[in-house]
């Protein structure tokens, strides 16, 4: 009896194992075998635009009349693309040279460091060509055939088109060459197990560009390439497993950023941003310019208008505001009255009305000058603080970094000297700044819960990049 149950569990063993083997190969291999997409007369253009041995693009003189201007064309759209996904942003280290990589990004899982995406074949992609690139975009693996960390929103641009990749690329080659060798990752185990991807893709990857919705308009299909795909939203938007997944690039519920404690809104949520009730050309002007007549953009998002957003074409930036006003508003369940008894204390009309007038207090010393008696701010210069969406939601991280560590809006081409807000960590006690902040959650028709001196501190010590 006992040979027989050892030789079941030693069966049971060895197929699992052989399960995972399996898990595996198909994580590593996804892609590959069905993704591949056609060469196109703009495909085969771009190898002509690569680089000469320098890393830079011939010049046009050494191509025909018909190839320089498709050349032009094909560096322009190429230019265009490489803005709106934001490679600019994470591939250059503060005060570094633009692509050359270096920036640390910190998660729970450790810390990653971009990489050099210059033409310096020794340290950038010099060596690489449009098919590893593409590669890199559309599957995750590098040259080669590393697998890439999900870090690296390849989860959003496997839905970029060849074309689109190809046209990047061919940018990208045109740029000065830097030699900068970037230090490794530094994650904790097993995260720095790199083979354990292949796993993870198995689990959470689904490779493939859109396919067009016939159904739907031209501009809906741009908005939708665009949101899930190019501009990676979800890969802010959303909230995360343990593991960093997602529930993919439709996946806009909001999540808090690790180590900052920033939080990146749930965009279709009625609780939160609800994209689909407001007005699309003043989403659109704050996409482009940082601010609109109410709000202004903070933190993150500042560095995403400022080094992507603002450079949209204007029926871009529309298209993607009405693919996302299209879509289901979230409604979410609301907690049942023995979590809210646990989650949060609850306080009678006097101890209210007490916690309020000091808050008053401190807003009228502080806060006044600017954003006004009753909360109206100044249009295009200080927002409102009247029915903002922003103050309101149960998340109350975004309003209470931007009075700490204060801050600008976006430097736009529209808006090149945004207003400034003064730092109040220095002045105000975790207190004030719980009664400050509960004061203007609360007044003016506005209302949210009250804010505590205890939940203030962690985010004195949030990382400010």
């Amino acid at each position: 009896m006992i040979r027989k149950i050892k030789y079941v569990v030693s069966r049971l063993f060895w197929l699992l194992m052989l399960g995972f083997i399996l898990l595996a190969w198909y994580g590593y291999q996804l892609g590959d075998s069905y993704q591949h997409a056609a060469r196109t007369e703009s495909n085969r253009t771009s190898d002509h635009v690569l680089r000469s041995g320098s890393g830079q693009a011939k010049g046009a003189n050494e191509l025909s009349a018909a190839n320089a201007s498709l050349t032009k064309e094909l560096l322009e759209r190429g230019a265009y693309l490489v803005k709106l996904g934001n490679c600019q942003g994470c591939h250059t280290q503060r005060g570094g040279v633009a692509f050359a990589g270096g920036r640390l990004m910190q998660t729970e899982f450790g810390q990653f460091v971009t990489p050099n995406i210059t033409p310096d074949k020794a340290t950038g992609i010099g060596d690489w060509s449009a098919e590893d690139f593409w590669n890199a975009l559309h599957n995750g693996k590098a040259k080669g055939g590393r697998l890439l960390y999900p870090s690296f929103p390849f989860q959003n641009y496997t839905h970029i088109t060849r074309d689109d990749a190809d046209a990047m690329f061919a940018y990208l080659q045109t740029l000065p060459s830097v030699s900068q060798r970037n230090p490794e990752h530094r994650l904790s185990f097993p995260y720095d197990q790199r083979f354990a991807l292949a796993w993870w893709r198995a689990l959470y990857f689904k490779p493939g560009v859109l396919t067009v919705q016939s159904q739907q308009s031209a501009e809906w299909n741009r908005g939708a390439y665009l949101v899930r795909g190019l501009t990676h939203c979800s890969a802010c938007h959303s909230s995360r497993n343990s593991l960093g997944a997602n529930n993919g690039t439709n996946d806009f519920s909001g999540g808090e950023m690790f180590g900052s404690r920033w939080y990146a809104a749930a965009l279709l949520a009625k609780e939160e941003l609800d994209l689909g009730s407001r007005d699309t050309q003043e989403i659109v002007k704050l996409l482009h310019d940082g601010v609109n007549q109410q709000s202004s953009v903070q933190g993150p998002m500042a560095e995403v208008v400022r080094e992507s957003l603002q450079y949209l074409h204007k029926e871009d930036a529309v298209a993607m505001v009405k693919y996302l006003q299209s879509l289901p508003r979230q409604i979410r369940a609301a907690p049942d009255m023995l979590d809210q008894v646990l989650a949060r204390p609850s306080f009678d009309a006097s101890q209210m009305e007490v916690m309020m007038m000091r808050g008053e207090k401190i807003y009228r010393q502080h806060c006044m000058d600017c954003h006004g008696q009753q909360g109206e701010g100044q249009s295009g210069v200080y927002p409102a603080l009247q029915g903002n969406r922003s103050l309101q939601m149960d998340n109350f991280g975004n309003p209470l970094r931007v009075i700490l560590a204060g801050g600008f809006a976006s430097a736009t081409r529209s808006n090149p000297r945004p207003y400034s807000m003064p730092p109040f960590a220095p002045f105000l006690d975790d207190q004030e700044l719980a009664l400050v902040l509960t004061y203007i959650r609360n007044a003016w028709g506005n209302q949210a819960s009250v804010v505590f001196a205890s939940e203030v501190n962690p985010y004195r010590t949030a990382n400010l990049d």
